[in-house]
């Protein structure tokens, strides 16, 4: 009874669970240059580089040999609902986060349990997502946020809780489930928040000190630039004050530039005419100074954001052929359903150069081709009184999980779905701060999915440099909300169906080369690393949040069998490696 009593006490304090007693290797600390220049056999940062890829240059698993990959070892969370973090590792430290806020830290050659941290959160609290997105890390130290609004700086070696720093506060709807960023130093984050009237922001705190360096804010103040965007007298005049643009997922960055590259969500309310103009930052990706915080460029994906079509995800930053040159630049499918090719130049400035749809779009009428600014079919715009149906639904050509880029095949692959579509009606709402203030009462959303469709779920591969797709998996009784690795073994990987295989395809043509069916469904992203030469695939199976959601709508409209329309619930560290 007293060890449970001790168990509670330091649960609560946010003090690390330490029960391992073997020693491993002395701990590689985390630089810039580690950073910029990762090694092949870690995962250092939650999309494996600064620049977004998801891709592992090792390639000891390969086309020719991955249908032999057999299970290294599991490790259970011993948390439900929906683990969205990769595996970090360096070394044979692997560090996994989960909902509810715990980091536990892993052997990545054994699976045994070297520390577990469990945060102290509020017992009245009360959040939209449950869910984490990763830890960062710098120096000798982990960092993770938290949904009470914290970011944690962590020993790595030990777990135990160095500083805490309030980023937002959960009571106004400002919780975090993004994975921070380590640059420079730095550590950025940005809190959720659109749906509760939330002005999105990211914040850089001093790694070594928890303290703050800067705050940005996506929503610019009156005589800021580009407050012009938001109305400046009348009824809404103090819609930026609430106006969303949540940066809830983490961003990329350049190092040879050292330009930051952030995506910022949905404006709040959903619905553009209770906030009227052009509303940036939200919908945009922002070039941002690390130093600083300093806004240097923008690009509006679309104006007046009313479709709950957030840009959370930040482009990837590669180079492409484009009339025979070759473009420094920026590639994103986005939740609107259009994949775009800008350019990013030295100074943060972002130039349009293509965009087309990738899943069925109904509300673009129109795209300028110099500036990619679109203009709208009216009856898909829903509005304050105004009921619209319009595709995709909310969640978008592509939500949260990760698109993956090979650099040797030129392609990048998407996690996408297609064939949704959803109607909404908009109603001014009292604002009350830490409660639902989309505009709409969440009863009162409307969702189906073409019942003639041949697919819902897909994998895309698109050629970046001629703008064309490649090849694609089609999925006809799933949703697909599963992040992609792309591997040099000529290989990609991922889960992000009901049906709770992960699995293997040849990168150059999708052909099915392996599968293995989980605990739960997937929607962790995949990572890879290497320990002492031998090549490892880690990811993170455990069904929860919008993915459980919209699979059960789903399924209710079109009577999938009671095993795919119910996925088991329960996280699981999956680890596979070939046979020596």
């Amino acid at each position: 009874m007293k060890l449970l009593k001790l168990y509670r006490y330091l649960a609560l304090a946010g003090i690390a669970i330490v029960p391992f007693s073997g020693a491993l290797a002395d701990y590689n600390s985390v630089t810039a240059d580690r950073l910029a220049n990762p090694e092949p056999e870690n995962w250092l940062m939650q999309k494996g580089n600064y620049l977004g890829w998801m891709h592992s240059p090792l390639d000891q698993i390969n086309a020719s040999n991955v249908a032999n990959l057999k299970v290294a070892w599991t490790f259970g969370t011993g948390v439900d609902s929906g683990h969205e973090a990769p595996a970090i590792v360096n070394g044979r430290y692997m560090y996994v986060t989960t909902p509810y806020n715990q980091v536990i830290a892993l052997d990545a050659g054994t699976g045994e349990l070297l520390w577990r941290y469990k945060h102290p959160l509020p017992e009245d609290l009360s959040v939209l997502h449950n869910t984490n997105r990763g830890v960062a890390l710098w120096g000798d130290m982990v960092f993770t946020s938290a949904l009470d609004g914290t970011m944690n700086g962590l020993d790595a070696k030990t777990g135990e809780l160095i500083w805490r720093t309030w980023v937002g506060d959960w009571k106004v709807g400002a919780y975090i489930t993004s994975g921070p960023l380590a640059v420079k130093g730095k550590v950025m984050v940005g809190p959720s928040g659109g749906e509760y009237g939330v002005r999105g922001f990211l914040q850089a705190l001093d790694a070594e000190t928890g303290e703050e360096v800067w705050r940005t804010y996506s929503v610019p103040a009156p005589g800021e630039p580009n407050s012009d965007t938001w109305a400046q007298e009348g009824e809404w005049a103090d819609s930026w004050m609430r106006g969303g643009g949540s940066m809830w997922m983490p961003g990329n960055y350049d190092p040879e530039a050292d330009i930051l590259y952030w995506g910022v969500g949905n404006g709040s309310p959903w619905f553009g005419d209770q906030r009227p103009g052009d509303n940036l930052y939200v919908a945009s990706v922002l070039a941002m100074n690390p130093d600083t915080g300093e806004i240097l460029g923008h690009f509006q994906y679309h104006w007046n954001d009313s479709w709950d079509w957030a840009a959370m995800n930040a482009p990837t930053l590669l180079d492409y052929e484009r009339d025979g040159q070759t473009v420094r630049g920026l590639v994103s499918p986005q939740r609107n359903g259009y994949m775009y090719w800008l350019t990013r130049e030295a100074d943060g400035t972002m130039n349009y150069v293509h965009s087309l749809p990738y899943v069925k779009q109904d509300v673009f009428a129109s795209v300028d081709p110099v500036t990619g600014r679109p203009t709208y079919n009216a009856e898909h715009i829903p509005g304050t009184g105004k009921r619209a149906e319009y595709c995709p639904s909310l969640w978008g050509g592509k939500d949260w999980p990760y698109e993956a880029y090979n650099p040797v095949t030129g392609l990048m692959y998407v996690p996408a779905n297609d064939h949704h579509c959803m109607a909404i009606e908009g109603k001014v709402m009292e604002y009350i701060p830490g409660q639902w203030w989309a505009g709409v009462d969440i009863p009162d959303i409307e969702f189906w999915v073409d019942e003639n469709a041949d697919y819902y779920g897909q994998i895309q591969a698109w050629n970046v440099h001629t703008g064309e797709p490649a090849w694609n998996v089609d999925y006809p009784e799933s949703m697909n909300w599963g992040s992609i690795l792309s591997t040099a073994g000529g290989v990609i990987f991922l889960g992000g169906t009901n049906d709770r295989y992960f699995r293997a395809y040849d990168a150059t043509s999708g052909e099915l080369l392996w599968q293995i069916r989980t605990n739960s469904g997937i929607i962790s992203p995949p990572s890879s690393y290497a320990i002492d030469g031998k090549q490892y695939i880690a990811v993170v199976s455990g069904w929860g949040v919008d993915a459980r959601v919209q699979n059960e709508i789903i399924a209710n409209q079109l009577g999938w069998r009671p095993d795919l329309a119910d996925v088991p619930k329960g996280g699981e560290v999956w680890v596979f490696t070939l046979d020596d």
